[in-house]
Parts: structure tokens; C-alpha cells; sequence
């Protein structure tokens, strides 16, 4: 895998983190599904359009965008061996051949200057160990005039599922989890720090607005309950608790999940993100 500067990220993602995803994916698609059509229509993805999906995974927003722009193209690129596996076969198995998955690291990869119209994002481009790098590459890999456009967790205390695990820190070492950093998953919690990146990246029009979808977690509080606890977040907190913790905190978890059953009984919890989009500055004879 050449030209990787984040080999922490590209340890975690091609170890068992990674492979998680790719084995879940159906129920990771399913707890963000929701932002899907958002992000596409503020990509402005259409016709012959070139895009490209950053941090893809498993791929569902790659093959998205190829059938958004059917005379175009979607590129994924990730970091994630397994979850990449997992997206070229899913594209195959529904016949999507205007979709192609690359690994690499979105803060080195040597993308042909000006060859996408679009660069999109579900909740990829967090954990970029340098972010200014990273959009400036992604910038340069757009035309001029052409359009960014993620989504990002928005405050901690907005997202349901965070709010979940951080109510067992009497069973588990939560400590300061959900708090902004950088690389993590509340990086860009911030709308000024999206900006002050974006803007030191070369974009411009940048627009951030807020976005809410509930997502499925689980069909039952108790199934919903250990996929949480199952995630790389969960897993690292409960590796850490003897046994009899860990069974306090998945029961705990799994009263609190109750009172967020539907009616046919899955587990939907809210997620709140930031919608991003930024501009390629035009080229001067197209800002006329």
C-alpha cells in the first residue's frame, strides 16, 4: 500500500476494526443510511459526473454516486483492505460498473489534478492525521469549480449512541470519551475548526449546516446492545473492565436501549453531523 502517512489509521482499519465493518456492513449502512441522500443531493452529483467517495468503506455512498451520475464515474478510496473486498464485491453483486475502490490514504494519494467534479464523505474524513494535507490533496483532485460535500458527527452530547456508552462510565473507563481530538471521531465536532481547515486547504463557499437521522442499531434492545458494545469504541472500553463489569455495563445498556424500541422493534438512535460543502475555486474566466 504506497503512499500511506497514516499508518496508525491504516493498522486499525486493516486489523480488526476493519474487519468488523466489513462484516457488518449491512448494519453499519443501516445506522447511517440516513445522511445518504442529503450528502448526494449537496455534492450535486448528476449525468456524466466524476466522483470521488473518501473514506468509502464498504462502499454503499461509491455505488450511490455511480448510479447518481450513470454517464460518470465513482471512485471509493479507503484506507481498509477488508472493508474494500467487501465494496468491489457488493458493487459486482448488484452490477454497478461504474464503480471502482482504490486503497490508499486520502493525504498522499497521487490523484490526477482537476479529475473529479465531486468528492464526497460519510463520516470518512475525521481521522486524517493531517487534515489541512489531506483537503489540500483532495482540493487539488478537483476541478476548478468543483464541489466537497461530507458529513461529520457534530457535539458528542447530540448523538444518541455516544450518549449510551458515555451513562456506563460506573462499569466502563469512559474517561473523556466523545470529547474532541484530533484524529478521532469528534475531530471536526467544531464548525469554526471545519472552517479554519477548509479555508488553509484552498476551499472556498464553504457551508455547514446541521443534520439529523435516526438510525437502526439493532433489532431488540439486548442485539442492539452488544453491537455497540462490539464496535471499536465499545470494544476498547469493555477489553478494559473485568467480567463482571462487562456484564453490568451490557445490561445496563440494554434497559437504556429499551426505551428507544419502535414498534416493530428495532433500535433507532439519533445522530446529529455537520453537512459540509466547499468549493474548487472557479477558474477566472468561469467566476465571470
Amino acid at each position: 500500500m504506497p503512499d500511506i502517512v497514516n499508518i496508525e489509521q491504516a493498522q486499525a482499519w486493516n486489523g480488526p476494526e476493519g474487519v468488523h465493518w466489513a462484516r457488518n456492513q449491512d448494519r453499519w449502512n443501516a445506522v447511517n443510511e440516513g445522511f445518504n441522500e442529503p450528502l448526494l443531493d449537496a455534492a450535486g452529483i448528476t449525468g456524466d459526473h466524476q466522483t470521488l467517495d473518501l473514506g468509502c468503506g464498504s462502499g454503499q455512498t461509491t455505488r450511490l454516486a455511480a448510479l447518481w451520475a450513470p454517464q460518470g464515474r465513482a471512485l471509493g478510496l479507503d484506507l481498509s483492505g477488508p472493508m474494500l473486498a467487501e465494496a468491489r464485491a457488493r458493487a459486482e453483486q448488484e452490477g454497478i460498473a461504474n464503480a471502482s475502490f482504490t486503497q490508499g490514504d486520502a493525504q498522499a494519494h497521487p490523484f490526477e489534478t482537476g479529475a473529479f467534479d465531486a468528492a464526497i464523505s460519510r463520516y470518512g474524513v475525521m481521522f486524517f492525521a493531517d487534515p489541512v494535507a489531506a483537503f489540500g490533496n483532495v482540493c487539488r483532485a478537483l476541478r476548478p469549480g468543483g464541489r466537497l460535500a461530507f458529513v461529520c458527527p457534530a457535539d458528542a452530547t447530540l448523538n444518541d449512541w455516544v450518549m449510551a456508552v458515555a451513562a456506563l462510565r460506573d462499569f466502563l473507563p469512559v474517561g473523556d470519551f466523545g470529547r474532541p481530538g484530533l484524529p478521532g471521531m469528534f475531530s471536526l465536532a467544531a464548525p469554526d475548526r471545519i472552517r479554519d481547515v477548509l479555508i488553509a486547504a484552498g476551499f472556498t463557499g464553504i457551508t455547514i449546516n446541521q443534520a439529523q437521522a435516526y438510525g437502526t442499531w439493532g433489532y431488540g434492545a439486548e442485539d442492539a446492545a452488544e453491537f455497540l458494545l462490539g464496535t471499536g469504541p465499545g470494544r476498547h472500553l469493555m477489553e478494559q473492565a473485568d467480567a463482571t463489569a462487562r456484564a453490568r455495563a451490557h445490561r445496563t445498556l440494554a434497559d437504556h436501549l429499551r426505551d428507544h424500541e419502535a414498534a416493530d422493534g428495532t433500535v433507532r438512535l439519533r445522530s446529529t453531523s455537520w453537512l459540509v460543502t466547499a468549493d474548487h475555486p472557479a477558474a477566472p474566466s468561469e467566476a465571470l
